[in-house]
């Protein structure tokens, strides 16, 4: 090796490589002879992600990533964005597109043409976004003084990215440019349109719905599935931002520093208590119920919602009973195995369904039944000496990750039954072509929880996540349409409060961590929030589960 040249370990195939200085990842994947069926899309740098154009003049440890990876899906998802936004300018140059929603295993975008959204005016758009992918089409990435950008910007029309730029307080910005379209996305995307290999546009509401490849298996689309009552809970959030006055970050910064976020979070918190008890009225109203179930995946808020709803409840007269699934567990010998043979506690079959859906009927018919308990210590479910009999305004409440699975309460009339999904779904928009994951919100919540409570790294916490996930897709999303309300536990200023506790945890990722690239990511993610100090939230706010100072107990 000389001083020309450069060492890079290629961690895929555990190589030494040498590489002129200057050379792309993507010339250094081309020196690698790595076949990847649906990569490379980006690669790890010293554990930070970066785009295939990066280039490298000091010796490095490089991962590529393909399409099954989190950071190559959301790359690719963004160029697909770039790419429709480019195809609206074509077709229509004064209209303007939202990438709003994500729902049905694709993203509903807003396209806003001054009239109705014809099945026309999609197969128009989808010829046009296929014609920029076949020219193959090369994507520049630029970086100038953000003065320019934001002039540049204010020349196009683009008023969120305009103030988004203007309350970040960066000296430069990073922006791309597709054929003379110019636009700016959080993180890198493809060098070249011909990159994208697979999509879908479908017409979708009032709106188009952008179908991309499966993480699972990028040879085919996501599942198309209806999701009405999720995307009404959306469009709610919508409802919201109106009578808030804010829809992007850009707007939620400009806010906080003319002096509003006490009424900003104020606003937010009476928005959501009337929603739970609007929950609480329809439970009343519902006559025959005698359970609530609540269900969401991990940090949605399910505990502080079941607490709330229950104060709801009580308003009506109606006396809440709170039940943990926990305790019905079956003995741990009997517990579900997962794949590598570990203990699958996630496994709705975990839990002794017989049981609970006995003592479940027995105390609706008024009997009295005595509770189990299950001791984690010793792996065995234990009688609790707890007996319990509900009276003519009881209620039961069961809160849990299976709470919806018809399968779980297969026994108990559909009558006697109201059931809640929770979950916190992304009230707002970096920018408008630029959606934040729902799954962010809630990994950051779990982050803080984790540091605070349980004393578990923000290290371990990441990389349980996917894991978590895989959890959530088999044993609670399939059946979130089965509820009765949906319930959106997040709230608009929410990510600028958890700031301030996020980053202290994610700077104690160590860099020769494989988890270091998603909590490099998480700090600059966050840094596009003015930080609120959570000290100006109310004690009953459901954030408080996750930063403390709640009033209710835990």
């Amino acid at each position: 090796m000389n001083e020309k040249t450069l060492k890079i370990r290629c961690k895929n195939n555990h190589k030494t490589l040498n590489a002129a200085i200057g050379s792309t990842l993507a010339d250094i994947y081309r020196e690698s002879e790595l076949k990847m069926e649906h990569g490379p899309i980006v690669a790890r740098v010293n554990n930070k992600v970066e785009g295939l154009g990066f280039r490298l003049f000091h010796n490095k440890d490089v991962e590529f990533l393909d399409l099954t990876s989190s950071s190559g899906l959301r790359t690719y998802t963004r160029t697909l964005f770039f790419i429709l936004c480019k195809a609206v300018h074509d077709l229509y140059p004064t209209a303007s597109v939202v990438i709003d929603i994500p729902v049905s295993n694709g993203y509903f975008c807003n396209l806003k043409l001054g009239r109705a959204v014809t099945v026309q005016d999609v197969d128009a758009l989808r010829r046009q976004m296929q014609q920029i992918i076949d020219a193959d089409l090369p994507i520049r990435r630029r970086e100038v003084p953000t003065e320019e950008a934001i002039k540049l910007f204010k020349s196009v029309g683009a008023n969120s990215k305009v103030t988004l730029l203007e309350t970040l307080g960066d000296l430069y910005t990073v922006y791309y440019d597709l054929d003379g379209f110019v636009d700016y996305f959080y993180g890198a995307l493809l060098q070249h349109t011909g990159a994208i290999s697979l999509f879908g546009l479908e017409p979708y509401y009032d709106g188009l719905l952008l179908r991309i490849p499966s993480a699972s298996n990028p040879s085919v689309l996501g599942e198309m599935t209806r999701q009405d009552k999720m995307f009404e809970i959306f469009k709610e959030h919508h409802r919201w931002q109106n009578i808030i006055g804010i829809g992007t970050v850009g707007e939620f910064n400009k806010a906080v520093q003319q002096g509003h976020a006490g009424t900003i979070i104020n606003v937010s918190e009476a928005l959501q208590e009337k929603k739970i008890a609007r929950i609480g009225d329809m439970i009343a109203e519902r006559k025959g119920v005698r359970m609530v179930l609540i269900a969401g995946p991990s940090s949605s808020g399910k505990t502080t919602t079941c607490k709330r709803l229950s104060i709801q409840l009580l308003t009506h007269g109606i006396r809440p009973v709170q039940i943990s699934l926990d305790d019905y567990f079956v003995d741990r010998e009997r517990t579900p195995r997962d794949e590598k043979g570990d203990y699958d506690y996630e496994c709705l079959h975990a839990l002794d369904i017989e049981l609970m859906n006995k003592q479940f009927n027995a105390l609706f018919r008024g009997e009295e039944v005595e509770l189990p308990r299950y001791n984690f210590q010793t792996g065995k479910s234990e009688k609790s000496g707890q007996k319990l009999q509900l009276g003519e305004n009881d209620i039961l409440v069961v809160e849990g990750i299976h709470a919806l699975n018809p399968e779980l309460t297969a026994q108990i009339p559909a009558e006697q039954k109201f059931q809640v999904y929770a979950s916190a779904l992304t009230t707002i928009l970096l920018d408008t072509h630029n959606y934040i994951p729902t799954t962010d919100n809630r990994l950051l919540r779990r982050i803080i929880r984790d540091v605070k409570y349980r004393g578990c790294p923000a290290r371990d916490t990441i990389r349980r996540w996917p894991s978590v996930r895989a959890g959530e897709n088999k044993w609670i999303f399939p059946f979130q349409e089965n509820a009765d309300a949906m319930f959106n536990t997040a709230m608009i200023y929410e990510l600028a409060v958890i700031r301030t506790q996020a980053e202290p945890a994610l700077e104690q990722v160590p860099e020769n961590s494989d988890e270091y690239s998603e909590a490099y990511r998480l700090r600059k993610f966050l840094r596009y929030f003015e930080p609120v100090n959570y000290d100006t939230l109310p004690p009953t706010s459901l954030l408080r589960e996750f930063l403390g100072g709640s009033s209710f107990e835990y």
